[in-house]
């Protein structure tokens, strides 16, 4: 399975096609602040250890690292306290495209210094490159840890789902059963490692923010977190019946995403054990999040086809599924699968009311 963003900075790259992702980080900054905020007001610490699991690449990869960074400088001055060294690790898949993330920590120091205006305390950087599901760092060495719109991806496509689930590419109304409780198993399983992981690696009183895609209705199968592979199914089955694609290698590809309810966060938190629940908060964001005039006001850099909702929203898929697609139905037919998707996407977003549904956490770690 080929899962990570596309790299690079061409029109279909993630640097060029997140700004759904940075409204949703713009979103929940005021449950980061106040995490970060009572962390160190609780432990004012000489030395901060930060971590963004599945920090991807492009303008949001060190957002949160500054935002974060920002809060405590200007906590130290009315406490008229030292700055803390800041230990930060960066963590996503090995495909990830860690090269331009490290090219651009000169420019992303630069601009810190230049903005806060006096000094700050020294930025140790470190690329950390693994899946989350399994330790990636060493005990207790954590102390704020973030991660946004990456556990809803799931560690592998459930067994036992390749050619049952016919005719879909993720959960839907058609789905058998047995398919939607294999993938409600699998993220279960996956969050609760996750968990598990973490709070070995994390230290006591340490914080963790963690913002889900998910749905708010109880139903895995309902529209709200199925609609968007549905459209994409359309496309797909349009080919097949024109002999682009096989139907076999159609009814063989999965989406590996699960969209969790509150309840079923909660329920994993709670049986893990290791970390108590401060907030859990369920938040809307449009598909199309950004139209040009804001993404320029936030400092998106805008490709020149920047066009309308779904050719957006197209665009903001394919930087995170491409690979995968590829991997799949082979090289050849990406374009047309993503002409045929911007068009029934274009389509359904003139008529009708399209959103995702945020699950965003605050945790703290357990003594």
């Amino acid at each position: 399975m080929e899962l990570h963003m596309n790299g690079s900075v061409e029109e279909a790259s993630y640097a060029n096609n997140s700004s759904l992702q940075r409204r949703v980080i713009s979103m929940t900054k005021p449950m980061r602040d106040e995490a970060i905020t009572s962390l160190y007001c609780n432990t004012l610490p000489k030395s901060l250890a930060i971590a963004d699991l599945g920090c991807s690449s492009g303008p949001n990869t060190l957002l949160v690292i500054s935002e974060t960074i920002k809060v405590v400088e200007n906590l130290c001055r009315e406490h008229n306290q030292k700055s803390p060294e800041y230990k930060i690790s960066l963590n996503d898949l090995p495909g990830n495209d860690f090269n331009s993330v490290f090219k651009s920590l000169d420019t992303f120091k630069e601009n810190l210094y230049h903005e806060m205006k006096t000094e700050i305390g020294p930025c140790y950087f470190s690329g950390v490159p693994g899946s989350f599901y399994g330790r990636i760092f060493p005990d207790k060495s954590l102390h704020f840890v973030h991660s946004s719109y990456s556990l809803q991806w799931i560690s592998k496509i459930p067994e036992g789902v390749d050619n049952i689930n016919k005719g879909n590419i993720y959960l839907s109304t058609t789905s058998p059963s047995n398919v939607l409780k294999a993938y409600s198993k699998q993220f279960q399983k996956d969050f609760s490692l996750f968990l598990e992981c973490r709070a070995q690696e994390i230290v006591e009183g340490g914080r963790m923010i963690l913002t889900i895609l998910g749905r708010k209705d109880d139903d895995p199968s309902n529209r709200e977190c199925c609609y968007i592979w549905d459209l994409m199914t359309i496309a797909l089955k349009d080919m097949v019946r024109q002999g682009v694609i096989d139907e076999e290698k159609l009814d063989s590809f999965n989406i590996p995403n699960y969209y969790p309810s509150p309840s079923e966060v909660n329920l994993e938190v709670l049986r893990e054990g290791s970390f108590a629940i401060d907030k859990l908060e369920v938040s809307e964001v449009n598909w199309n999040a950004l139209d040009r005039r804001e993404a320029l006001d936030i400092g998106f850099e805008i490709s020149k086809s920047f066009k309308d909702d779904g050719y957006n929203m197209a665009q903001c898929i394919r930087a995170v599924t491409e690979p995968l697609l590829v991997c799949h139905f082979g090289e050849s037919v990406i374009e047309e699968i993503f002409e045929r998707y911007t068009n029934i996407l274009t389509d359904r977003m003139s008529k009708e009311r399209t959103k995702f549904t945020n699950l965003t956490l605050s945790l703290t770690r357990k003594p």
